[in-house]
């Protein structure tokens, strides 16, 4: 597995136009990688006032094109192997974590057909969603260790005619390992929906 990370021009148009509208960057990801195309995780960071796309692939990507079009520079990314933080999980460790998810819960319907999905608006529910997934995912995390440090809706078209409307909150804090195996699993494969547009991916940083 890999881990690129481009920083990008907002000076460029497309790279606002992408902003605006996350399945510009999602399309032109998949064309980064030769062979079939798979669904990547992918994340817009801020560092240091400069905003960053990190996508994990399980290739290694040729990411120029991508960074002519959207990034500072034709050969401006990095990419690390992500099986060397893979190997230095164990259980019992602490991790500083960001994560950026879309919250949602389902609500049955009285004919017992699939429910209706619903974001968690409210910064209470949407930090109850995380800590009642962390354990399945394999942490541990406090009800003092995180926080929600942006949450923002995502409003674009698609196509012609299908809109999109999606809640993106990025979650930060500290998490300690109860099952790598697990915890592996939620790194490689992303926590909720909207994986498409950014969101899902946990990264995270040993303490």
């Amino acid at each position: 597995m890999f881990l690129s990370r481009i920083p990008l021009d907002v000076d460029k148009r497309e790279t606002r136009l992408a902003l605006n509208s996350p399945n510009i960057f999602h399309g032109s990801l998949e064309f980064c990688f030769p062979g079939e195309r798979k669904r990547k995780l992918w994340r817009i960071d801020r560092l240091n006032g400069i905003l960053y796309l990190l996508v994990l692939s399980d290739e290694s990507p040729d990411l120029s094109t991508f960074c002519k079009r959207f990034g500072l520079a034709e050969n401006a990314w990095e990419t690390k192997d992500y099986d060397v933080l893979l190997k230095r999980l164990e259980n019992g460790s602490l991790w500083r974590f960001r994560l950026t998810a879309n919250p949602t819960k389902s609500a049955a319907q009285q004919d017992r057909t699939r429910g209706t999905v619903y974001a968690h608006i409210t910064t209470e529910f949407q930090r109850k969603w995380l800590l009642d997934r962390a354990d399945k995912h394999g942490f541990q995390i406090s009800e003092d260790g995180f926080d929600v440090v942006e949450s923002k809706w995502e409003k674009f078209e698609k196509s012609k005619g299908c809109k999109v409307t999606i809640l993106s909150v990025t979650y930060e804090g500290i998490l300690k390992i109860t099952d790598v195996s697990s915890f592996s699993e939620v790194l490689l494969n992303g926590m909720g929906r909207g994986k498409a547009y950014g969101m899902g991916l946990l990264t995270v940083v040993h303490l």
